[in-house]
């Protein structure tokens, strides 16, 4: 079932009568805008594997409906457009062909998935369509030369994974490393990241077994990967799949040093749900300020977070990482339209969206910023170890930078 969010834009009155007939004329060449509104598109997975994920949507359509309540950007209110993609390729490019070519929207952002926004890679950048700080770390989202208006947000897959096997051998020098990834771009970045650090070792070191989004369970695959006598674990997962992977670890009584993609760190819809005392001691990294840690309790930029979802989003699971990571990202764009001042051009979005400086927001670690350039596509470039200890995540060790 399709799941559409409008905002519906109102009228903006001018400062200045000479303003009107240059606006009109300007939002006639850009597809999307117009003197009182700027369209934007979105697809999530609403329904399906990854509807976890669907809380990222329904912030978005909550700032920005904030926004435009607030008298939104330039005079021009925000016409928010979200639908759903369940998560399946094809159905995405059905979906952000109806936002292009129907609905006429200025620019795409923040489309979710790896396998989805692989799906309409080639198709927006052929259409010249900005395709904005989307919602997945495959390190290919970074290619500036061969896909110019496609832009990642968050730290490289393949860089977390480099980062996660120099830490196995720190810890675990004769590691064999057992791999559960999914078998797709997302999943497969990280064996790559792996085989960096490994070399001419990976085939000796490692054993994988892979696992498709629209599977009932993993329990064979973590079964699989037991027996081979991997005593260290890398899972690849979803949030689904990496509830059910703490579940059968535990239940399997297997105790290899454990460590989670950081897509799938959520205390609200993956800890807790898999049972927060069955993963103690489990590695990731984060980027991002987490609710359930002691140390942002009076932190000003979880305050205006905690502010924002308590005013917009009521009843909302604050424990919930996906709200955060939503928030930081909305907050990207947000700065974005602004740079743009009042020309809201294809060309314009884009050329602000990769002129990004130092930008603090307020939800990100301290000492991460957003840093963009024509020649620079990762938004995010580092982040922190992080080790759960039954309540929530404790950072380990400094902030991690990527190349």
């Amino acid at each position: 079932m399709k799941r559409r969010h409008l905002l519906t834009a109102g009228t903006a009155l001018m400062t200045s009568p000479l303003a009107t007939p240059f606006l009109s004329a300007h939002a006639a060449e850009t597809p999307g805008v117009t003197a009182t509104e700027i369209k934007i598109g979105h697809t999530n997975p609403y329904s399906g594997p990854a509807s976890s994920y669907s809380v990222i949507g329904k912030l978005h359509t909550a700032y920005w409906a904030m926004v435009s309540a607030q008298g939104g950007i330039a005079g021009r209110k925000i016409n928010f457009i979200s639908l759903d993609d369940v998560y399946s390729p094809p159905k995405t490019v059905e979906v952000v062909r109806r936002l292009v070519e129907q609905d006429e929207v200025a620019f795409l952002f923040n489309t979710l998935g790896t396998p989805t926004n692989s799906a309409i890679h080639r198709y927006v950048n052929q259409k010249k369509v900005p395709h904005l700080f989307i919602a997945t770390g495959a390190d290919k989202w970074g290619d500036y030369k061969n896909f110019p208006w496609t832009i990642g947000f968050q730290a490289s897959y393949r860089t977390e994974a480099q980062i996660y096997t120099k830490y196995i051998l720190r810890e675990k020098p004769n590691a064999k490393i057992g791999i559960l990834y999914q078998n797709d771009d997302f999943g497969k970045d990280y064996p790559a990241g792996v085989k960096d650090i490994l070399g001419d070792n990976f085939d000796k070191k490692t054993v994988m077994v892979s696992y498709e989004p629209t599977d009932a369970t993993i329990d064979s695959q973590i079964t699989s990967l037991q027996a081979s006598g991997a005593d260290a674990f890398l899972c690849v997962a979803i949030p689904k799949f990496a509830a059910q992977a703490i579940r059968k670890v535990h239940d399997l009584g297997w105790k290899p040093l454990f460590v989670m993609s950081n897509v799938a760190i959520s205390v609200g819809t993956v800890m807790v749900p898999a049972g927060p005392e069955k993963s103690i001691g489990m590695i990731s990294t984060n980027y991002l300020k987490d609710s359930t840690d002691p140390r942002w309790v009076a932190d000003p930029g979880m305050n205006e977070w905690r502010d924002f979802m308590n005013k917009h989003m009521p009843g909302a699971d604050q424990t919930d990482l996906s709200y955060i990571y939503a928030y930081a990202v909305v907050k990207t764009m947000h700065r974005t339209l602004v740079q743009c001042g009042s020309d809201f051009s294809r060309e314009n979005i884009m050329k602000q969206a990769a002129n990004l400086k130092d930008l603090e927001v307020p939800v990100l670690l301290p000492g991460i910023k957003v840093n963009t350039s024509p020649t620079n596509f990762h938004p995010v470039k580092a982040l922190q170890l992080i080790k759960w200890d039954g309540k929530t995540w404790v950072p380990y060790g400094d902030i991690i930078e990527g190349v």
